[in-house]
């Protein structure tokens, strides 16, 4: 057998035994042979096992479990193998305590690695009395399969639909209606979207349900916008779902990856529905984003509150503020915030929630975070505190420059990527604005995402 690469001290197709010893930060085991690591699907570490290796790189390679040989004690028996082979649940074969000190050590070790920061202590990760049915927002696609409508979820790193009806991680509420709405749709011949070929209506069923209120909002993604028959489909999902206000059709005409197209049409209710978070309620449209876990974003959302240390006389900057549901708790404990968000529906929505509320002490402004903040300095606002929670890719060089030429007393950092939260936070050390401890809280469980808050103090003051 020949290495794809010189000096390697397996092949391709080779089986040995071999220990897991660690997880990566996507959940692999990690077996080494003479130092050369081998990533592998469902391995835990303390367990033993017989591998094949089926791919081979110059610094790591690839291998899957012929027979497991020892079994961890972290190890619990899978809830459902589909969630494994599209990826919904990829911790599920570890127990929950165990999946919680997983993201603990992920941020721990990112820390050290990336930031070189690791005396910056680590929290134990806050986790959920019951880690399932937490999700609550679904985009579920449709195909058809022997002539009928078929909903699930794509295989990991295919196209290919693996049928699924109850994906357990979420409200199980939206995973009933995801089956009414398919089957009424079924009922009138509404064909099925084919990508290879482009044809066929039907391409995603949305559904997003309030966690405190019940309300529903059932989105319709489909290619072109002729929907018949609507006079029947609409009373019929009424009826199935009581707890429907409002229904909307998405059209997506292209062919991509991506699920909502330009194009809303209205067909009940508004393009809204409602929920409540940390005591206000919030309008929510089809296109905003809200926190999909609101019982552990309560508890993300209440630990940047605490690191805020507000007093009621603070300004306060809220980057990437959504649709405002940080912001207006911030709002009850300052005396300003200025808030700003890139997507305009999201602003939109935050203004309204805010009028809803009845709180005036809130600004909100269009625009990207890394280009506003600047003018806003140069208008004159100073802040006293500013929230950051950026998207995946961390801040923009520019958005830490202008943050901390303004001089605030600390920075509160939300995170949902510990990787740029740490490479951010070196960032901000070097510039005078340190950080002691970081709390992280699992917002995905049997996931391997997790959030983090840590507020970064001011020392040049």
């Amino acid at each position: 057998m020949k290495n794809n690469y010189e000096g390697l001290p397996v092949a391709k197709n080779e089986i040995l035994t071999a220990a897991f010893e660690d997880l990566t930060s996507e959940g692999l085991g990690v077996a080494k042979v003479d130092g050369y690591p081998l990533f592998v699907v469902d391995g835990l570490p303390g367990e033993t096992a017989t591998i094949k290796v089926t791919k081979l790189g110059k610094s790591y390679g690839f291998a899957r479990i012929v027979e497991r040989l020892t079994t961890s004690e972290d190890r619990i028996p899978t809830t459902d193998v589909l969630g494994t082979r599209v990826g919904t649940m990829p911790l599920q074969h570890m127990r929950y305590s165990a999946q919680l000190a997983f993201k603990q050590n992920m941020v721990v070790q990112d820390l050290k690695r990336i930031a070189k920061l690791p005396n910056i202590k680590v929290h134990e990760t806050i986790g959920m009395s019951n880690p399932w049915g937490y999700r609550n927002k679904a985009q579920i696609p449709v195909r058809g399969k022997d002539g009928k409508l078929v909903t699930g979820f794509f295989r990991k790193g295919t196209h290919e639909l693996i049928p699924m009806e109850n994906f357990h991680i979420q409200d199980p509420k939206i995973d009933e209606a995801i089956l009414k709405v398919r089957d009424i749709l079924q009922e009138y011949g509404i064909k099925p979207y084919d990508e290879r070929k482009n044809i066929g209506n039907i391409r995603h069923i949305m559904v997003r349900r309030g966690y405190y209120t019940g309300e529903m909002m059932i989105v319709l993604v489909t290619r072109t916008a002729k929907l018949f028959p609507l006079s029947k489909i609409i009373p019929d999902i009424r009826e199935a779902l009581p707890e429907v206000v409002s229904i909307v059709q998405n059209v997506n005409p292209r062919r991509t990856n991506v699920i909502l197209g330009e194009e809303n049409i209205v067909l009940y209710g508004e393009d809204a529905y409602h929920d409540t978070l940390l005591g206000h309620t919030f309008a929510i449209s089809s296109k905003s984003f809200y926190q999909i876990n609101p019982k552990q974003t309560e508890e993300l959302y209440s630990l940047a509150l605490e690191a805020a240390k507000l007093t009621g006389k603070e300004t306060v900057v809220d980057a990437y503020c959504g649709i405002g549901t940080i912001s207006l708790a911030l709002a009850d404990k300052a005396e300003h915030v200025f808030a700003m968000e890139i997507v305009p529906d999201a602003i939109e929505m935050a203004k309204r929630n805010a009028e809803e509320n009845n709180i005036s002490n809130v600004t909100f402004e269009v625009g990207a975070a890394e280009e506003l903040l600047p003018q806003w300095a140069e208008k004159g606002v100073k802040a006293d505190v500013i929230l950051v929670d950026p998207p995946r890719k961390g801040l923009e060089l520019s958005f830490i420059d202008a943050a901390v030429e303004m001089n605030p007393d600390r920075i509160v950092y939300v995170s949902c990527n510990p990787s740029t939260l740490a490479r951010d936070l070196a960032l901000f050390d070097e510039k005078g604005f340190k950080a002691t401890e970081v709390t992280p809280v699992d917002l995905f469980p049997q996931t391997l995402h997790v959030e983090c808050v840590v507020a970064l103090e001011n020392v040049n003051k």
